[in-house]
């Protein structure tokens, strides 16, 4: 059975393609309100926390058995989205984080005149929702980029077990003092990086992320497009397009399709630290 999600009056539709401008009529309808994605429950008996691979990149890492139990009963649900579900929109009453078990995600940034800005591309161990923390209102949307599961972690269960167990508190401080160093690693390479450079900050972050989850750090499927990636970067479409040419001519990278091998990551991380 699957639960349904009322409509807020001021959910933004689905974004379409990343840096493109929606029509007029688009922008004024999107506060009419659109159908919610339907999102499915996965019911599962067995723990969750303490048999999951992606533990040490969760807030349950590191707690005693008795307190990982507690965690366990403190998830609210499992998710299952399909690729383009929409897990939560701009506007959107915040009541719990969602850790990534499997897939991934990507969240967008949508403006009153209809442009959107790629915020983040998120994978398996990754927490999202953090946004509406501040405020109590979610301000991006988050839209699967393939098919994906979630675990809801309702946030008011999760202080008032910090406030109890010092290592919960912890780890949440230390989630949120990683969003703000990814944010600031963001400015800086938006700020500061010429185009190569930040496709090539872009990559080795994504090498360095899959070697954190045990998988290949020098061949990975981009699970974004080329125009996200862009969007992502502060880049044009044909910028990307032209680069990642560019790169796989000099050798420093192998591109077929979405699949990327890195073949000379010393190289790269050169072009970012001295800009040749």
């Amino acid at each position: 059975m699957m639960p349904r999600r009322v409509p807020l009056k001021n959910r933004m539709p689905a974004q379409p393609a990343a840096g493109r401008r929606r029509p007029a009529e688009t922008i004024a309808d999107a506060h009419q309100g659109a159908r919610r994605t339907r999102l499915h429950d996965v019911k599962d008996p067995q723990p969750h926390c303490a048999t999951c691979h992606l533990q040490r990149l969760c807030l349950p890492f590191g707690l005693e058995p008795g307190v990982m139990q507690m965690f366990d009963e403190l998830i609210g649900k499992r998710l299952r989205l399909k690729k383009s579900d929409t897990l939560y929109r701009p506007g959107e009453r915040f009541s719990a984080l969602y850790a990534i078990r499997s897939g991934s995600c990507k969240t967008v940034l949508l403006s009153e005149d209809g442009r959107d800005q790629v915020s983040g591309c998120h994978m398996a161990g990754d927490i999202i929702g953090t946004d509406g923390i501040g405020v109590g209102a979610h301000d991006c949307q988050a839209t699967a980029l393939e098919d994906m599961e979630v675990c809801a972690l309702p946030f008011a269960r999760i202080e008032e077990l910090a406030q109890d167990h010092a290592r919960v508190g912890q780890n949440m401080h230390r989630l949120l003092a990683r969003e703000i160093s990814r944010e600031r690693r963001v400015m800086l390479m938006l700020g500061t990086m010429r185009a190569d450079q930040r496709l090539a900050a872009f990559l080795l972050d994504l090498a360095d992320r899959y070697r954190a989850r045990g998988y290949s750090a020098t061949e990975f499927v981009l699970r974004v497009t080329r125009d996200e990636i862009g969007s992502y970067l502060g880049l044009k479409l044909e910028t990307v397009s032209r680069l990642l040419s560019r790169m796989h001519r000099d050798g420093l990278i192998l591109v077929q399709g979405r699949t990327i091998k890195l073949l000379d990551t010393p190289q790269l991380k050169r072009m970012i630290d001295t800009g040749q």
